[in-house]
């Protein structure tokens, strides 16, 4: 059997916000929303540009309290050509990305957070 990786599911305070932060931090657009008013809660799919992977955004309408992350909780990931210009984009934006980094000392990687505190990892394409 094959499988295929569709989405990954976090939940957020607030939907636009978050919907706002991924589209202009990463190019991802919404592809689909669907609400439900009886359940309390909407679900906006958010899709990657090259549209093979889809991000779940939950917003709970009664949530009153910042989730908590936990320390399960790892990050997501994405890859882009120019790690060094997405880190100064990135910068810019006012989103505080930590410095670039590299396991064998050659930077290949960096951190930035989005407005609920989930970690994204921006590494250099392969």
């Amino acid at each position: 059997m094959d499988y295929r990786m569709i989405h990954a599911c976090i939940r957020v305070m607030d939907l636009e916000k978050s919907e706002t932060f991924y589209r202009e931090a990463f190019g991802f657009k919404v592809g689909r929303k669907r609400d439900f008013p009886d359940g309390g809660f909407t679900l906006s799919y958010l899709v990657d540009p090259s549209e093979t992977f889809e991000l779940e955004l939950t917003y709970n309408y009664d949530q009153k309290e910042p989730y908590t992350i936990g320390n399960g909780y790892s990050h997501l990931a994405v890859s882009v050509a120019d790690l060094e210009a997405s880190h100064k984009r990135h910068t810019e934006m006012g989103l505080n990305p930590t410095p670039l980094k590299g396991l064998t000392g050659t930077a290949s990687y960096y951190f930035v957070s989005d407005p609920d505190g989930y970690r994204i990892e921006v590494v250099r394409m392969k």
